[in-house]
């Protein structure tokens, strides 16, 4: 198996996922899974597709991350490698997306807007 190759992105994070046989190794920005997610829930995010599919110990998976905060980033590179899964074996498709991991959640911080405090917020109105 060649390298295989998928994006994922959420909010403004965007993550690059780069997927090779291997032994269940992920890296992010050089740095391992564990040193750059310390929060065990995201880490789970990040794992979930890998232990849907019981791929866990079958893939190395390397990552360019950047962009948004670690919430944003954990659920980008689950969606990346959800997408690189169904490259290798498009039959995970359907387990996939019943999960809803093949979805690219669509929410973006909407614009500050002129003349207002925030991009829906106005400010205090009075009638004196």
């Amino acid at each position: 198996m060649a390298v295989v190759n998928a994006l994922g992105r959420r909010k403004s994070a965007v993550a690059r996922v780069y997927v090779t046989e291997g032994t269940g190794k992920i890296t992010i920005n050089k740095k391992d899974l564990t040193e750059y997610f310390p929060s065990s829930i995201l880490q789970f995010v990040v794992k979930q597709p890998l232990a849907l599919l019981d791929v866990a110990e079958k893939y190395d998976i390397k990552v360019n991350l950047f962009g948004g905060g670690f919430t944003g980033q954990s659920q980008a590179l689950r969606l990346a490698i959800a997408r690189a899964l169904v490259k290798i074996n498009a039959e995970d498709k359907k387990a996939l997306r019943a999960e809803g991991f093949m979805t690219r959640d669509p929410r973006e911080v909407e614009r500050k807007k002129p003349g207002r405090p925030k991009a829906r917020r106005r400010f205090q109105f009075s009638k004196r």
